[in-house]
């Protein structure tokens, strides 16, 4: 478990924590109960927004995995959605045996509404609830998961789509796939196991786990991903909570335009997606829109979501999600009309065909960065060993590195330079980045081993932010700093 060793800030009401390391500056930190962060919270929120309250517990489940009944955690509660301009309501209970939160993942939000312990609120105690009360000013396909331990990798998550009012897409239907890698055991295993060098002895609750399931098998290899592909073992991969051998299936009328919306809410898994018979009109990278772009198949890092459009052929036709360099999958159907569902182990060509890159992502004008110099700039070398499975930045792990500090309003930007061996998707809280410049807006990105990324971001949303990997292991590790707004 990630340690938290650090020292006690204080703005009004708030009692937070920052890393152990300064910066040896006598600038002040901006808390998430500073007054800047309820001012730019201000600017967000419209007359008359209307208010969408919702309820979740978060608690043990029961997920019935095609017939197989397994005990694990997760939300139950109302669905989670709202317009841009609405302000969401949503208040946690917490009936785990452990503390929690929630984290908005890819919404630009006040910063004491982030959902990140001791960073941004205190977790919320079991037996205790919490209400997020925060606008949302953007559009787009979003999701939302505790940021406390190794909680992601059960079924502790959920989508979150923010409609767009002046919406200009024409679709028939639209459809979410959330997209998750299954472990068998504990996460919490897991991790003790990847930490002692593959050591099972004296694990507990590896009951009705294969060989390593849950443990690396040093075998997950990717060209694509730049080497190896992933730390741990699963048994399935789901979309929408269900495996292969239970598929969902996605109906579109015949001849009909669908959107679907991907998720990739796994913690080790990247996931190369396509549809048999079918081309995928890209149309959004992590809720942002870009120029359209027609290609066969999209990978989605852990934390990434793409929005594409397809037009539906008469029949039914196999969606595949593969588990990248784990010879494993995902699957559901999409059916138009009437015709036999393909059969399980279906392998679309397409999955080979042309794959989106970043390079094809192009910005929308109205949502693209004007190009200004940068008023700051950092450089973060991604540092970490799978054999010790230590994991950081610039050597260090969260606790130890000092916070990249920034002022309200600077153009800020990041060069990550990943000198590990393994890929990162890298994810930044609160903002979205223009890839390079000016380039498409996400808010995660993959850096691949001996790969450097440049992203740019305005410095908009005061508070103290994360930036980490969203492997949530390589996190659990270390592998985070902060993004700390200062005056």
């Amino acid at each position: 478990m990630l340690s938290r060793r650090r020292f006690l800030v204080s703005s009004g009401a708030a009692a937070l924590f920052l890393p152990a390391c300064g910066s040896g500056t006598d600038r002040s930190a901006l808390l998430p109960a500073d007054p800047a962060v309820a001012a730019r919270e201000a600017t967000r929120t419209k007359a008359g927004a209307r208010v969408i309250s919702r309820s979740l517990t978060a608690g043990p489940v029961d997920l019935d995995l095609a017939g197989t009944v397994v005990k694990t955690w997760g939300f139950d509660g109302d669905p989670v959605d709202a317009t841009a301009g609405d302000i969401l309501e949503v208040t946690l209970r917490n009936d785990l045996p452990e503390d929690t939160t929630i984290h908005w993942h890819g919404i630009a939000l006040r910063n004491d509404m982030d959902g990140v312990h001791d960073l941004t609120q205190p977790a919320v105690a079991p037996g205790n609830s919490f209400t997020y009360r925060f606008a949302v000013p953007d559009p787009g396909t979003h999701f939302f998961h505790p940021h406390t331990g190794l909680q992601l990798d059960r079924a502790l998550y959920a989508p979150l789509v923010i409609a767009d009012p002046d919406e200009r897409g024409d679709y028939d239907v639209e459809h979410v796939l959330v997209i998750d890698d299954w472990l068998a055991g504990t996460p919490e295993d897991a991790f003790a196991g990847l930490t002692s060098g593959g050591d099972m002895e004296g694990m507990d609750g590896m009951e009705g786990m294969e060989g390593m399931d849950g443990m690396s098998s040093g075998m997950a290899m990717s060209d694509l991903l730049g080497g190896h592909a992933g730390d741990v073992t699963y048994q399935t991969h789901l979309i929408n909570q269900r495996p292969p051998e239970d598929r969902p299936t996605f109906e579109v009328p015949a001849d009909g335009l669908a959107r679907l919306r991907l998720i990739n809410a796994g913690s080790d898994t990247a996931y190369r997606v396509a549809i048999g018979g079918h081309r995928l009109t890209v149309t959004h990278a992590d809720g942002f829109p870009i120029e359209p772009v027609e290609v066969d198949a999209v990978l989605l890092g852990m934390g990434e979501r793409y929005d594409v459009v397809v037009t539906a052929k008469p029949g039914a036709y196999p969606i595949v999600a593969m588990a990248e360099g784990k010879d494993q999958k995902a699957v559901a159907v999409l059916r138009s009309g009437s015709g036999e569902a393909p059969p399980i182990d279906a392998m679309p060509a397409e999955l080979d065909g042309k794959l989106l890159t970043y390079s094809d992502l192009e910005p929308t004008d109205d949502v693209r960065l004007s190009a200004v110099e940068p008023d700051t700039a950092f450089t973060l070398d991604l540092t970490g060993s799978e054999a010790a499975y230590e994991w950081g930045i610039d050597g260090k792990t969260m606790d130890e590195l000092a916070p990249f500090e920034i002022e309200e309003g600077q153009r800020v930007r990041l060069v990550m330079r990943n000198r590990s061996t393994m890929w990162h998707p890298m994810h930044l809280h609160g903002h979205t980045f223009a890839l390079g410049d000016t380039g498409a807006r996400k808010d995660t990105a993959i850096v691949k081993p001996d790969q450097e990324i440049a992203v740019t971001f305005e410095a908009n949303n005061p508070g103290q932010w994360m930036l980490h990997c969203h492997n949530t292991y390589h996190l659990e590790a270390g592998m985070a700093g902060v993004i700390s707004y200062v005056r």
